[in-house]
């Protein structure tokens, strides 16, 4: 099929399963129950750390210069929201991060499985146009929780600024990906990764949800 069918196809494939996360309370399973706002922000700082370290990784592996661009843009604004958070975490609630290594325990799963992709349209389905629609609606239920329990500054943040963000990287990866999936072959590898990165973030959510208590926590 034409690329711009497949493109189409694919999103409506996702919001399939986005639909069953929406109502979900969270994607993160290492909080361990503490739903505290100061432990939610630390585990944003995690997962901004995670996919500004894979786009930088992916950065420097691709020959494609319009997917080196995007990839760019999106380091640096994952960058920016772990900077973001870090202040907002230090100056508006107190907290001392001086000895907060995000990356402390390596790798969640999900972005482990991204870090073995070496596909250039497998990591454009699986990273921009799938992880950051999944990003899109995470981000949206910690909104509206901030929201409901009076953390307007928090909610500000994330629908002002990174929230915005997000959406924009998800429409970066549409359009690579309608550059890059026009073959079969490209179609179904692009259709896997997607497909793959969905699961694990299932995957994620029931532990969660039944084993650690884990409600509400922003990104993926």
């Amino acid at each position: 099929m034409d690329a711009a069918t497949f493109v189409e196809q694919l999103g409506n494939r996702n919001a399939e399963v986005l639909d069953r996360l929406a109502p979900a309370e969270t994607l993160v399973a290492e909080s361990g129950g503490d739903l505290r706002l100061e432990n939610l922000l630390k585990i944003a700082l995690r997962n901004e750390m995670e996919a500004t370290e894979i786009a930088a990784r992916w950065l420097t592996s691709t020959d494609d210069v319009e997917t080196k661009l995007a990839l760019a843009r999106q380091a640096g604004d994952e960058a920016k929201h772990y900077r973001l958070i870090a202040d907002h975490l230090q100056q508006q609630l107190g907290v001392d991060l001086s000895d907060f290594d995000p990356l402390a325990q390596g790798f969640g799963p999900l972005t482990a499985y991204l870090d073995t992709l070496e596909e250039t349209v497998e990591r454009v389905a699986a990273g921009q146009f799938t992880r950051e629609s999944i990003a899109v609606v995470k981000n949206q239920q910690f909104i509206d929780y901030c929201e409901l329990h009076g953390h307007t500054a928090t909610a500000a943040l994330y629908r002002d600024t990174i929230q915005k963000d997000e959406a924009y990287h998800h429409q970066l990866g549409r359009q690579l990906l309608l550059r890059l999936a026009t073959t079969p072959e490209a179609q179904e590898r692009a259709t896997q990764a997607a497909q793959r990165t969905l699961e694990l973030a299932e995957e994620l959510q029931h532990l969660a949800l039944t084993k650690m208590g884990v409600h509400h926590a922003p990104g993926c």
